[in-house]
């Protein structure tokens, strides 16, 4: 009875680390799959270059204006970072976001304004 008991314990036991052992291979395999795609040098600085713009200060934008459909129109938008209110230098911004998205550092300095 006991060997009876060990060896279908022995199979159990078997079948449910196979088990985990293959979910566990397809889970490594899809997150093998969600890789970031890496992006050229110079479209990392093109976004790093807003990202560090934005550090500067607030930014805006106002619209007016004015349409045969509806007739006149207006907006306004206002953006502040959390690199402006955590008083980061843009420079620095720029230079930790390339290196985060391209693993190198910059291939030319900011263009800020």
């Amino acid at each position: 009875m006991t060997q009876y008991l060990t060896q279908y314990l022995t199979q159990y036991l078997t079948r449910i680390c196979t088990m985990r052992l293959i979910l566990l291979s397809f889970g490594l395999l899809a997150l093998a799959a969600c890789d970031p795609v890496p992006i050229s040098p110079e479209r990392a600085a093109d976004i790093c270059e807003a990202q560090a713009r934005a550090a500067q200060g607030p930014t805006g934008r106002v619209s007016i204006g004015t349409n045969s459909n509806s007739g006149p129109f207006t907006s306004a938008e206002i953006g502040i970072s959390g690199d402006y209110l955590a008083g980061r230098d843009p420079v620095e911004v720029y230079t930790q976001c390339v290196i985060a998205r391209t693993g190198a550092g910059p291939i030319r300095p900011p263009r800020l304004r």
